[in-house]
Parts: structure tokens; sequence; C-alpha cells
């Protein structure tokens, strides 16, 4: 599953709500901004929000850099990739011609931003089935919350995500709610049954400070390979000399992966404002963001899982008693006193990534 993407279509607000909107959609769970070029000029933007810009006469990309280009004209988003800049196809969905262009067209693109007027959703099943493996973002215009969750909910997908256009603040701060709740993953956590554990020696390992408070039950998925990872906890269970830090994942060796949704990510590339996936005990997953990345040489512990159908992962993580590995119904191990028999919990999944994102190709890892 990828990250549901949620934009706020700020084009267009009346001047007098104008400040009153867009200081409360700056305060919400929003990733992106749909604005026009006169607001890129005027308005102070909010850093951590993508902006996409509406653009419609080509010489206005003269004024823009590191924002999307919104635009319905070919021949500005042709421009816009030559300028190396992102670019977001718009179409209203009117008739069999416009859905049949956006079907053949839109993979070209970073986003396609489809705007459809009739209430059935089966022109959006099947561009989802049609995209389904593109790596281009399926977004829909909705104007109230409850039309957003029927859009995440077509054909038990959904689009990539959705922008939003209503100016009720009630409905803007329910669609902020409904982007958390839609950006929690149910992910299928396995028994892996421990078949080695081995200390291999000094090397860097990585602590990842969230900017969340992390629950007993939850941590991050790591492990050495692209096939999947075990699940190494919060640190929220006592320590007998140290304060608790339950911001904070002790998250393995610098090479190891963790997981983002469908995408992986090297602990060596995170840096502070990224964002990683928490996941509990019950498989649920959800974003959070890093505060920080520590990383420090320590003792190091290789430990190695069989799953029940024979697939075998392992996670090297820091060789110290504190280290905790979550195990089935919540069990917490020590990483120093684990043995060969213990069951841990696993994430097992295809391999093959390039620069992190899932692809279809033949790689082998041990």
């Amino acid at each position: 599953m990828k990250k549901r993407e949620v934009w706020f279509d700020a084009r267009n607000i009346e001047s007098e709500n104008k400040d009153n909107i867009l200081n409360f959609v700056f305060e919400k769970n929003y990733d992106h901004l749909l604005i026009t070029p006169e607001m890129y000029k005027t308005e102070n933007l909010p850093k951590r929000m993508s902006i996409a810009v509406h653009v419609e006469k080509i010489e206005q990309l003269n004024e823009l850099e590191n924002v999307i280009i919104f635009s319905d004209d070919e021949k500005i988003l042709k421009k816009a990739k030559e300028k190396e800049l992102p670019t977001a196809l718009f179409r209203v969905i009117t008739k069999k011609e416009d859905l049949e262009y956006v079907y053949n067209n839109g993979a070209y693109y970073n986003h396609v931003c489809v705007l459809f007027y009739e209430t059935t959703n089966i022109p959006l099943e099947l561009l989802i089935a049609g995209f389904q493996k593109k790596d281009c973002v399926l977004m829909k215009f909705v104007n109230n919350v409850q039309d957003a969750e029927v859009v995440f909910g077509v054909m038990e997908k959904g689009s990539d995500g959705v922008i939003f256009t209503s100016r009720e603040l009630r409905e803007i701060e329910e669609m902020s709610m409904l982007a958390d709740k839609a950006n929690q993953v149910q992910l299928n956590l396995e028994i892996g049954k421990v078949v080695d554990v081995k200390h291999i020696g000094m090397g860097c390992r990585v602590c990842v400070d969230t900017t969340s408070i992390l629950d007993k039950n939850e941590g991050m998925l790591i492990g050495s390979t692209s096939t999947g990872g075990i699940l190494v906890s919060s640190e929220t269970h006592h320590l007998p000399y140290m304060e608790l830090r339950p911001f904070r994942v002790n998250a393995g060796a610098v090479h190891s992966y963790t997981w983002f949704f469908d995408n992986t990510i090297y602990l060596s590339e995170l840096k502070s404002g990224m964002q990683v996936m928490a996941v509990n005990t019950e498989g649920r997953g959800r974003a959070v963001s890093v505060g920080r990345k520590k990383m420090e040489v320590r003792p190091l512990l290789k430990i190695e899982v069989e799953s029940k159908t024979g697939k075998r992962i392992n996670v090297i993580v820091q060789d110290d008693w504190h280290i905790r590995i979550l195990g089935p119904k919540g069990k917490v191990y020590n990483a120093s006193a684990i043995k060969i028999g213990d069951e841990l919990l696993a994430y097992i999944c295809e391999g093959g990534r390039h620069v992190g994102i899932k692809i279809d190709e033949f790689l082998e890892e041990e």
C-alpha cells in the first residue's frame, strides 16, 4: 500500500476568508497545497508542505521552482518535465474520450488529478485498475469527507489520494483526521523461529528518534534484505540504569532497511523531517516523522529467523540486553538473551527494490 496523499485545493478561496482558512489548513495533516501562480508570489507558504501550482500559461514556468506543475496543457507539462519539475496531469472527465486519454497518457506524469461530475465511481474504478502497476499517483477531487471515505474504499484499494475542495472548517478538520486513519496500514506479520544468533563484532548502528510517542507493543520493521524485517521494539520497556525514551527505536546496523508502506529506506539515509512507519504487534502500521538519526559504533548481533514457509530473513542489532525484539502476543525479548527456537514477529515480503521502490525483477539477497 502506498501512503495516501491528501491535498488541499486553495485556489479561488474568497478573499475575506482566505487567511482564516489557510492558517487552519497549515495546522492540519495535509501533504500538499494546490495554489495559483499569484499565490505562489504572495503567500507565506509552510515549508513542510509540498506545493502544486496550477499553471495556465507556459511563461509562468519561469517564475516557479521546487513545486509540482499542475496543468491540463500538454505543452506546459512537457516543458515542466524538461525543467525537471514534477508534473500533475489535470483532467475533467465528462465523456469516454476524456477517460481514455487519461488511461493512455497518465502514467507519463508523476500525478494524475481527475475531476468527475457524475456520482458513479465506475470511471474511477477503471483508472484504479489501469494504474495499479504504474508509478504515477492517482488523485481525485472531492468536496466532503464522506466522498473521500468512499474514494479511499473503491475496489478495496481506492485512489492514491484526494484533492479536497471544501471551505468548511469542520470538514477541513475531519478530512485531516481521515488522512491519519487512511494512512494506517494493516500488515500480515508472521512468526519467525530463530535459527541462528551470531555475535559479529563492532559496527555502526542507528537509533531513530521520532517526533511521536510510541507504544510498548510498537516499533519498526528492520531487516538486512528487502525480503523482510523483524519487529524491533521502541524504547518503552524497563531499563535499570536509564530513563526510557518512548520516542526512540534503537533500530539496527547502518546497512539495514526499514519499511515505509510499500517502500524501503536505508537507515543510513534517514534525515530529520523524513517519515518512517511505526508498526505494532497486531500489524498496524502508521506514519511517524524522524526527529533525528543517531549513529554510533557498537557491538552487533545478527539474529536470523525462518518463517513457516521456510523463508529466512535476518536483522543485525546492537548486541546489548536493553535492545528489545517483539514476539507474538507482545512478548518482549532482550536481544542479547535471544536463543535458537525463540519466536519473533517478522514481516515477509517480495524482494526487489530500486532506490527503495518495489520493482519486478530477479534479485537474490543473502
